[in-house]
């Protein structure tokens, strides 16, 4: 069998080549390497590059408008089931409707869910942390209590503060 290996425009973007292999009549295989960039242009590359990033964009806005319609409390569940049909049957109306409808509710719930998501991190903090101050307000609850006497006490908060 012969072999012929033929390059195109391998100088200009030889990371891109594209092998095509086809056997003719004769039984000869012959390996073609045509360049990408004769076959796609760079405002091709540009166009499919916005098309996709408009794609990602949209799904990351219908996820957030899913999500928020299913996190809301303030509606019963069969308008958010209308919503969600409405979001389904006409996505570009439904969208763009539940942003002026809703748009000042979604960052208020957004902000509402990251304070509450921070307070909760803050007190787990607070009671995992300890401290002097958390181990000497334990001693001073058992003082009250009356598990331990003043000199313990005294001792306790001498090694808090230590």
């Amino acid at each position: 069998m012969t072999f012929a290996v033929y390059v195109m425009y391998a100088h200009a973007a030889p990371q891109l080549l594209a092998l095509a292999t086809r056997m003719n009549e004769r039984g000869t295989v012959s390996l073609t390497a045509l360049s990408a960039t004769v076959d796609y242009p760079f405002l091709n590359i540009v166009w499919t590059m916005l098309i996709i990033f408009a794609w990602v964009i949209w799904f990351w806005l219908l996820i957030t408008i899913v999500g928020d319609l299913f996190r809301r409390t303030d509606i019963g569940g069969g308008r958010k089931a209308l919503w969600l049909v409405f979001l389904i049957l006409l996505p570009f109306i439904g969208v763009f409707w539940y942003l002026i409808v809703n748009g000042h509710g979604i960052a208020e719930r957004n902000i509402k869910q990251v304070k509450a998501q921070q307070a909760e991190v803050d007190d787990y903090i607070k009671s995992v942390a300890g401290g002097s101050a958390a181990e000497i307000e334990r001693a001073k609850g058992l003082l009250d209590s009356g598990a331990i006497t003043q000199a313990e006490f005294d001792a306790l908060k001498t090694k808090a503060l230590a």
